[in-house]
């Protein structure tokens, strides 16, 4: 049994969760997250809880186990608190700025890059070399964040670009001149 999954998930005060075919709607203080869920699972929302049980002990219904209840989970912590991916962009001449909705990155190229605003996601700017990636569901704020640092990762011989707050850059040693 999974130990992840067998775990019931208390649901807090302000969330509700519905369940109808397979598929799972959490509402909540900041939203509503919607999912569509596979049929090897079960899933019973009992009274302020949601349990999740699979229906056999097949590899595919072993692995979904743990795996959907993780997910549920995350929509009920996004409904409620929220997720937020911190980016630092490192490098001379390197920034970030909002232009609207747009996060446009001036990053050496010969074009500035515009990345368009997703909804659901709020992309902050609190300074030019910070930016600050909120929403409410937490696969999309992972891959929102992931795009942005993929405009320029960071290099391994002086860390310029853009990297994740807690990211730490392993750096290499650069060639030594002949004598």
């Amino acid at each position: 049994m999974s130990r992840i999954g067998k775990k019931p998930i208390a649901i807090p005060q302000g969330v509700q969760v519905e369940l109808k075919d397979n598929v799972i709607v959490v509402k909540g203080p900041k939203g509503e997250l919607t999912r569509d869920l596979r049929k090897e699972i079960n899933v019973a929302v009992e009274e302020s809880e949601v349990v999740v049980t699979r229906s056999s002990d097949q590899k595919l219904d072993r692995s979904l186990h743990g795996l959907t209840r993780t997910l549920i989970s995350n929509m009920i912590d996004g409904v409620t608190k929220g997720y937020e991916k911190s980016l630092d962009i490192v490098g001379v001449g390197y920034r970030a700025q909002k232009q609207g909705d747009k996060l446009v990155l001036q990053m050496g190229y010969s074009h500035p890059v515009e990345m368009e605003a997703i909804p659901g996601i709020d992309i902050e700017v609190p300074a030019p070399t910070k930016v600050i990636v909120k929403g409410i569901n937490k696969e999309l704020v992972g891959q929102v964040a992931a795009n942005i640092r993929k405009v320029r990762e960071p290099e391994p011989y002086k860390g310029k670009g853009i990297r994740y707050s807690d990211e730490v850059v392993r750096r290499k040693v650069g060639k030594t001149g002949k004598k």
